[in-house]
């Protein structure tokens, strides 16, 4: 698949890896619809770039399916979907005030697992109506939390490893409409989420990269996006981006 050809939806693409993606995909000449709940961010994006804009609820199947209709009638096609709208949520199995929230759990696990497979899902039907042999692309966004996840981190890295296990089954699902499946598992990136953080705690997390010693560019997670989608040969794979990071 050329860039130039590409049709593509960017879910949580209103802000960190999704904006850059949905930057770096609009830049290489590929039509981009903008999913999130951020309508005020997503929608200033979407101007900025020249891209579409629709709101969405990832875990409500109508708001997902109303939102891939719009972005297919408005760019004209689907032929891939790139997912990183997800949250990270940090929380003990017990903890100062007791056991591990079952609600924070299920929230978590809900948007980040279950929300990515409802969009893929839905893009997947959408994609299988194009012509052959290839037909799409799908990119989820795991996380190397896990293979690695740390403390206070049972919810996000449970989300972020159903990802990661679900990518070679959706790629063998999918591989008779000729829709691949990959997945990105970036380590610790400058994201929004992050840059809240005081620099010295940034700084600390910088040093534990193995090389480069910094946190990730979202615009390199953007770059392995465009590789994957041009690349035909690729499929089934989870990939971590980390700077060979291991977290301890």
């Amino acid at each position: 698949m050329k860039l130039t050809d590409c049709a593509a939806i960017v879910s949580g693409g209103a802000s960190g890896l999704g904006a850059a993606t949905a930057r770096h995909l609009a830049k290489a000449g590929a039509q981009v619809t903008i999913l999130d709940r951020d309508v005020a961010r997503g929608s200033a994006l979407a101007t900025a770039i020249g891209a579409g804009f629709q709101p969405v609820d990832v875990t409500d199947e109508a708001s997902v399916q109303t939102a891939i209709t719009a972005a297919k009638a408005a760019m004209g096609g689907l032929n891939a979907l790139v997912n990183c709208a997800g949250i990270a949520t940090g929380e003990r199995v017990v903890g100062r005030d007791g056991p591990h929230r079952l609600d924070s759990f299920r929230r978590t696990v809900d948007i980040n697992l279950v929300g990515s497979f409802n969009t893929a899902r839905l893009a997947a039907a959408e994609m299988a109506a194009n012509p052959g042999p290839e037909r799409g692309v799908i990119v989820n966004t795991a996380s190397i939390a896990a293979f690695d996840g740390q403390k206070g981190q049972a919810a996000y890295a449970a989300s972020k490893a159903g990802i990661a296990g679900m990518t070679l089954p959706l790629a063998r699902d999918l591989a008779t409409l000729g829709v691949r499946v990959c997945a990105i598992a970036p380590g610790i990136f400058a994201t929004p989420m992050l840059a809240g953080l005081p620099q010295e705690v940034q700084d600390s997390l910088a040093a534990e990269v193995t090389f480069p010693r910094r946190l990730g560019d979202p615009a390199e997670y953007a770059a392995l996006v465009g590789f994957i989608l041009t690349c035909g040969y690729l499929n089934g794979e989870v990939i971590r981006l980390d700077g060979a990071l291991r977290m301890r």
